[in-house]
């Protein structure tokens, strides 16, 4: 019965994550502002990650076709080195941190990345890349949180670190009051080192 389980679509984003040590650094600042604001939805830490392309909702056929191409294209891409900076927020709604860090290298990964996936015939939406790490969201009508939680991580500086893998990142798309949960599909070695699969 395994066929009926399985989703006729997923959602779908390539993305590269902050290993641990940067995770750690960010969440250690944020910490004030989890006791001072439980009430937002945080996104889960190790769910943070910064978006090169967003796919949207693709049929579950559609994925192993992006694998052969994006193995090969992260083989040929040389980690970029980048950190994680200060704060913002999108519509007094979404709370980020930035990107800092080998910008331009980014800039290049991410639009490889989006041919390569326009390639395989994967049609979405080609929005122009405002590199970020998202945070959390305001609950409906509260328009205050995520300005004030900004202000308090403006000035955060986080050290630097090599974006080391390409990731292709599945997510529930359960429309529910809780996080929404991201999983690798499958994440490949930028620079040609070992990639891993899950």
């Amino acid at each position: 019965m395994n066929e009926e389980t399985q989703p006729a679509t997923v959602r779908v984003f390539v993305a590269l994550a902050p290993p641990d040590r940067a995770k750690d650094e960010l969440a250690r600042e944020l910490r004030p502002a989890y006791a001072t604001h439980p009430h937002v939805r945080w996104n889960r830490i190790e769910d943070w990650h910064i978006t090169l392309a967003f796919l949207g909702e693709l049929p579950t056929s559609a994925v192993p076709l992006l694998r052969p191409p994006l193995a090969r294209l992260a083989s040929e891409h040389r980690p970029p080195r980048l950190a994680l900076r200060g704060s913002g927020t999108f519509d007094d709604r979404v709370l980020w941190t930035g990107v800092d860090g080998d910008l331009d290298e980014l800039h290049m990964l991410a639009a490889d990345v989006r041919s390569t996936v326009k390639s395989c015939g994967v049609a979405f939406e080609d929005r122009p890349l405002r590199p970020h790490l998202t945070l959390a969201r305001a609950r409906r009508g509260d328009r205050s949180s995520m300005a004030e939680i900004a202000e308090g991580v403006a000035a955060f500086d986080g050290r630097q670190w090599p974006a080391e893998r390409l990731h292709l990142v599945g997510s529930n798309v359960a429309r529910s009051p809780g996080p929404i949960h991201y999983r690798d599909i499958e994440a490949w070695a930028l620079g040609g080192g070992n990639g891993c699969g899950a």
